[in-house]
């Protein structure tokens, strides 16, 4: 499977200067936050996979303009041509708003998703907004990572962690890639290619077919998807 992996910066290749098949080649299109909702609505609609989002914290408006034909994983699990995913986006908390978070907070909403986590033996690809504590975080408050997502890898070792939110030119040693506990993290800053094998399907409705959603009510009032086809 060729993923394309998008955040906080719209690439010009794939929206101005866009040339037509260039997003047909991608299977699936995952969004790390903060972008324009239609930057993402531009990519579903010219590209032949799903795109899947979490939202950045500056993604205030989502709830109220979504990009269209994509859908929002964030606080779900799905699976994707046998890819369990997870998705958990906003940021440390540092000022009022949405999608974002404490350390408490976080580690609630991880809670609330470790039942499907076990029942699926784990997760292929984590989509974060913020990265983990130590992992491609910077100190200061705004771009601080979670704690809780390191306790995450930990447990259940994805493949993936992919997250946005630390742009590369912020620092000029920032990593784009880095290992922890074999797990690879990526900084999808702009954007960022992979290719994965996919994984076997038990069943076939598996092939995009999302497992759980959210059955509380959303307390930021962003839509909560009812299947990804």
């Amino acid at each position: 499977m060729k993923i394309l992996a998008v955040s906080d910066e719209e690439n010009p290749a794939f929206w101005e200067n866009h040339v037509p098949g260039r997003l047909k080649e991608y299977d699936l299109m995952l969004s790390c936050g903060d972008l324009k909702a239609e930057y993402l609505s531009f990519m579903v609609t010219m590209g032949r996979g799903p795109l899947l989002y979490v939202h950045g914290n500056h993604d205030e408006s989502y709830p109220e303009r979504p990009p269209e034909g994509c859908d929002c994983v964030d606080d779900h699990f799905v699976i994707v041509n046998g890819l369990r995913i997870l998705g958990l986006g906003g940021c440390m908390r540092y000022r009022e708003g949405r999608f974002q978070y404490t350390e408490a907070q976080m580690r609630r909403r991880i809670a609330r998703l470790t039942p499907h986590l076990r029942r699926n033996k784990g997760v292929d690809i984590v989509i974060t907004h913020a990265p983990p504590r130590g992992l491609g975080d910077l100190d200061d408050p705004v771009h601080r990572g979670f704690e809780c997502l390191r306790t995450l890898i930990d447990r259940w070792h994805p493949a993936y962690l992919i997250h946005g939110h630390v742009h590369l030119r912020y620092e000029h040693r920032m990593p784009r890639e880095q290992e922890y506990g074999g797990t690879r993290i990526i900084n999808a800053s702009e954007s960022f290619t992979l290719e994965i094998p996919d994984r076997p399907m038990k069943d076939p409705r598996d092939k995009g077919r999302l497992i759980w959603k959210t059955r509380r009510k959303e307390p930021d009032g962003w839509p909560t998807p009812t299947g990804l086809f």
